[in-house]
């Protein structure tokens, strides 16, 4: 993997970059188990990542792992929750916003290259 913080400073990135990189690392991360644990169609594969990769399946996730979250990363979340990203008109707003923050956190680290805490807090999906 590429070091990513030597070219950049993670902590000024926007946060909806953050988000932007985190949403494809939870998305891999899903898919993955998936495809690890269970054989299936694709199209069968796809229905079921939906259920965890939506803004209400982020949202209760994050509910499940908020405790287990650092100052720091509490911080990233609340910066991303607070964030300005307009929901789809099919999102409920409120879970949208959990979603985002939940988003940044990932990118967060997945950017500082923290895959251990990558893993300590994904590796609680129960997939």
């Amino acid at each position: 993997m590429e070091n990513f913080g030597e070219n950049i400073d993670i902590n000024s990135l926007p946060i909806l970059t953050l988000a932007f990189v985190g949403d494809s690392v939870f998305d891999l991360w899903v898919r993955s188990k998936l495809v690890c644990k269970r054989k299936a169609k694709v199209n069968s594969l796809h229905k079921q990542a939906i259920k965890f990769v939506s803004a209400k399946g982020q949202a209760e996730f994050f509910e499940k792992i908020r405790e287990m979250l650092t100052v720091e990363e509490i911080a990233v979340f609340n910066r991303g929750k607070n964030s300005k990203a307009i929901p789809p008109r099919n999102a409920n707003p409120k879970e949208y916003a959990v979603a985002t923050g939940f988003e940044a956190v990932l990118g967060w680290l997945y950017l500082r290259e923290d895959e251990k805490r990558l893993e300590e807090i994904l590796g609680e999906l129960n997939i």
